[in-house]
């Protein structure tokens, strides 16, 4: 599933879906999670207001995982080097990518 602004609503759908295949009630999952009952109330609900942090928490309570690509991550042996970055990919397409696109970025020097 690629999450934007769109899909955040299938997303709590799909977290109280797993929860509920997993026969755990809200009040678990929270113990599990170090989240608060109504958090994960509000991330089976509204997510777009729950915290990127904590939905990360609940994601992985679950046993799922949140990938995220498309990035240029600088590594700690060398910050500023072209050679200290790696790519990720955030799984949107080239053409949508911002005008400078991700070819441009991993030739110049980030800022």
């Amino acid at each position: 599933m690629k999450i934007n602004d769109v899909t955040l609503a299938d997303l709590a759908l799909a977290l109280s879906a797993e929860r509920k295949r997993q026969k755990l009630s809200r009040e678990e999952v929270a113990a599990v999670c170090g989240v608060s009952m109504s958090f994960i109330r509000d991330a089976e609900s509204s997510t777009e207001n729950c915290s990127l942090s904590k939905l990360a928490k609940l994601i992985n309570g679950l046993g799922l995982s949140l990938e995220v690509s498309g990035l240029l991550v600088p590594q700690l042996d060398s910050p500023k080097s072209k050679q200290g970055f790696r790519h990720a990919d955030f799984g949107v397409p080239d053409p949508q990518l911002v005008a400078r696109g991700i070819e441009s970025n991993a030739n110049s020097e980030p800022s």
